[in-house]
C-alpha cells in the first residue's frame, strides 16, 4: 500500500477516486481548493512527504479560458510545475490527468503519437503541463505517467455537461433540446477512468496513454438510447448552432493503455447511460 496526495480531491473524479483509493487500503492526503492554491509553492511546502501524487486539480471550464488565461496558465501549468517539483524532491511518482488534445484528427482511431493542437487556453495550459511532465521525467528521472481522458460521464457529474443534461430533459421535460446534434465523441465512464489511474500505480515506466472506449457517439445517438430505455418519444430540437473550431469527431486508440497498463473498459455506453437513469430516477 502507498500514501498518495490526491489533488482536486472534492471535485467530479476526485470524489469517486478517493472513495476507491480507500478502499483498496492505501492512505490518502487530500488537497483541494480549501487547503490552498495548487499554483501557490507555499501550499506545496506544508504538505508531508508521499510516495505518489496524482494531480487531477485544474480549472476546465473552456469559455472562461477565454476570459481568464492567466489564471488557467496559472493553476493547470504552474500548479503541475509545483507537483511535479514536490515528487523531485520526495521522489515520489506522478500521475497526471491531462486532457484531449487532439483537435480535428486526420485519422481515426486517435494513437498518442497524433499531432497535439491547442485551440483555446485550457488545452494551452494543459499542453504547457505535459511538457514540464515531459522535462521532469527526462531531466530529473521523475516517474511520469500522463492521462489522456476523452469524454468522461457518470454519476454526479455537472448538470451543464451533455449527457445528464439531456437526461434531465428526457426524464422532466416534455421535449429535448441542444445546440447541435452532429458532433460525436469517444466517451469514457468515471468509473473506467478511474480504474486507467488504479492501473498506473503499480507502473513502473513514464508514459503517455489515451482513456478512452474507442467508440464514438453523437449526441442524436446519445439521445435515441436515452429514448429507448426511457420508453419515451420527444420532440428533438436541435439548434443547429455549431461551435467554433467545433472537432466532429473523436476516437481514442487504447491498444497502448491495454498492453502496458492491461486496461480496458468494462462499462459499454448504454449499460452506463442506463445505470445514470436509474440513479436519476431513484
Amino acid at each position: 500500500m502507498y500514501k498518495i496526495l490526491l489533488t482536486g480531491a472534492t471535485g467530479f473524479i476526485g470524489t469517486a477516486l478517493h472513495r476507491q483509493l480507500k478502499t483498496l487500503g492505501h492512505t490518502v492526503h487530500l488537497l483541494s481548493q480549501r487547503d490552498g492554491k495548487v499554483e501557490d509553492m507555499f501550499t506545496w511546502q506544508s504538505i508531508p512527504p508521499t510516495d505518489i501524487v496524482i494531480h487531477l486539480a485544474a480549472r476546465t471550464f473552456v469559455p472562461d479560458s477565454w476570459e481568464h488565461p492567466a489564471a488557467f496558465m496559472a493553476t493547470n501549468a504552474t500548479g503541475t510545475l509545483h507537483a511535479l517539483e514536490y515528487c523531485r524532491k520526495h521522489k515520489a511518482k506522478f500521475i497526471f490527468l491531462s486532457s484531449y488534445l487532439y483537435g480535428n484528427p486526420e485519422h481515426l482511431p486517435i494513437p498518442e503519437t497524433a499531432p497535439l493542437y491547442t485551440p483555446n487556453p485550457y488545452a494551452q495550459s494543459k499542453k504547457t503541463a505535459e511538457d514540464f511532465c515531459t522535462f521532469y521525467s527526462t531531466a530529473y528521472q521523475v516517474n511520469t505517467i500522463i492521462l489522456r481522458p476523452f469524454n468522461v460521464y457518470g454519476p454526479n457529474q455537472n448538470p451543464s455537461f451533455l449527457i445528464p443534461h439531456i437526461i434531465h430533459q428526457a426524464l422532466y421535460n416534455s421535449t429535448i433540446r441542444v445546440k447541435d446534434l452532429t458532433p460525436k465523441r469517444d466517451y469514457i465512464h468515471l468509473h473506467d477512468l478511474i480504474a486507467a489511474i488504479i492501473a498506473c500505480i503499480d507502473y513502473k515506466k513514464s508514459g503517455i496513454f489515451n482513456v478512452g472506449s474507442g467508440i464514438s457517439y453523437s449526441v442524436q445517438e446519445i439521445i435515441d438510447i436515452v429514448q429507448n430505455i426511457t420508453k419515451r418519444n420527444l420532440p428533438v430540437i436541435s439548434d443547429a448552432e455549431v461551435r467554433r473550431a467545433e472537432i466532429m469527431d473523436t476516437v481514442a486508440d487504447i491498444s497502448l493503455a491495454k498492453k502496458e497498463l492491461d486496461w480496458q473498459p468494462t462499462i459499454n455506453f448504454e449499460d452506463g447511460i442506463r445505470q445514470l437513469l436509474a440513479l436519476s430516477q431513484s
